[in-house]
């Protein structure tokens, strides 16, 4: 049978989620404590790979299995064998033809920035802090532009691999509360860096070194280099991924990450 899960984990001592050798993973925690539940060796595939230093309070993954287990004993025996920055949500039965990364519709993330003069100290690795003052306004009307279907080569790594650059940004909003400012991020898919690289020239914006426009500029020029600063990974979160009706996963979102 095939079994899908959704994870929610602290990523600030993990080397991200794929699985490396001789490093401390998520996909590693993960697969180690499914397989004693199982009582047999687990593999998974998840979602989206987040890099080290990245969150998730969403994250989808599959793998199949012999063991026959009820869902509620997949989800305590597993967490019972994860380590206190890793737990499982919730898990369900679903069709062979599901696949936890190209099986989703949406992928939704939220990046959260700390924003005072003085550095964080308990969030430090929960949130990336700027110092300077940021103007949330000025920031929502450049990310209007990145809105729609676009072709985002300058708003992605150089050493990214995906075919094509194309992709749809259903959702760019900036909020502030306090002194936490808020970028959520929804689109069919992303590139490597891409939700970094939309936070790092939204924070310039922000801070009153480059005018809103400058983000449409930098899209249409498809060119990286002309992208800016890539965000830091600490305030990032895969916050949620969506599925077709028919595969009748959860509607109950998990809690976007929220320390205003």
């Amino acid at each position: 049978m095939r079994l899908a899960l959704c994870v929610e984990y602290d990523g600030s001592d993990f080397a991200g989620w794929q699985f490396q050798p001789g490093q401390r993973t998520v996909q590693e925690v993960v697969e180690r404590a499914l397989s004693k539940v199982a009582d047999h060796p687990v593999q998974v595939c998840c979602a989206g790979r987040t890099d080290a230093g990245v969150h998730a309070s969403g994250q989808v993954i599959h793998f199949d299995t012999t063991a026959r287990r009820s869902e509620r004993s997949w989800i305590f025996g597993t967490n019972a064998n994860l380590p206190k920055e890793v737990v499982v949500l919730w898990a369900r039965a679903v069709p062979e033809r599901f696949h936890a990364r190209f099986s989703a519709i949406r992928r939704r993330y939220r990046y959260v920035i700390f924003n005072r003069s003085v550095r964080p100290t308990f969030l430090a690795k929960r949130t990336t802090w700027e110092y300077r003052p940021l103007d949330e306004r000025r920031m929502r009307e450049a990310a209007i532009n990145l809105v729609g279907e676009h072709d985002f080569n300058a708003y992605r790594a150089t050493a990214c691999q995906a075919h094509s650059p194309i992709r749809t940004i259903y959702l760019l909003e900036v909020s502030r509360q306090g002194e936490m400012v808020y970028i959520d991020i929804e689109a069919n898919g992303f590139l490597h860096h891409m939700v970094r690289n939309i936070a790092g020239v939204l924070m310039t914006i922000g801070s009153g070194k480059r005018p809103p426009g400058w983000a449409r500029e930098i899209l249409e020029s498809r060119e990286r280099r002309l992208g800016g600063v890539t965000a830091p990974p600490f305030g990032l979160y895969l916050a949620r991924v969506t599925y077709p009706k028919a595969f009748m996963l959860p509607t109950v979102c998990p809690t976007l990450p929220s320390y205003g």
